[in-house]
């Protein structure tokens, strides 16, 4: 949990197209008491959007940590992790997978592609509290994040 006192609370985008999945995760982070504030798109063009703070995302705040499925429509996950890691600006943000893909080819092409981690999606709600609860410790208490 984010313990710093007065602190903002961080920013997480969401890349998630699946409506069970999202609800799935706001529920695990309210669960978790995870201050964090949760922006969600719904595919990877508006993931882009997003990140590059275009037409309705103009006033969106930058995220501190993205989670990124790997298969959306329109532009999908490996897409959006090649765009943001080619790009100067965007790449320093980083990127968790969190997908239901156990493929080896996915693993390798994610981290090939410069992803930060890669986490597979539990169909058990309590375990995929126990992977939310993993994330906020690691990515918000001991990493330091740019």
């Amino acid at each position: 949990m984010t313990t710093i006192d007065d602190a903002k609370p961080f920013e997480i985008l969401l890349a998630e197209d699946n409506v069970t999945d999202v609800m799935l995760t706001r529920k695990a982070l309210k669960n978790a008491k995870i201050r964090n504030r949760l922006h969600v798109v719904e595919d990877g063009v508006e993931a882009i959007e997003f990140l590059r703070k275009k037409g309705k995302y103009r006033e969106v705040p930058t995220p501190g940590l993205v989670l990124l499925d790997l298969n959306m429509p329109r532009k999908d996950g490996r897409e959006v992790l090649a765009e943001v890691k080619r790009d100067p600006e965007l790449k320093i943000i980083p990127i968790v997978v969190l997908t239901t893909s156990s493929n080896d080819k996915d693993v390798l092409e994610a981290y090939g592609l410069h992803a930060n981690s890669y986490i597979l999606k539990p169909v058990d709600f309590d375990q995929f509290c126990e992977v939310i609860q993993a994330l906020d410790k690691f990515w918000f208490n001991v990493v330091k994040l740019p």
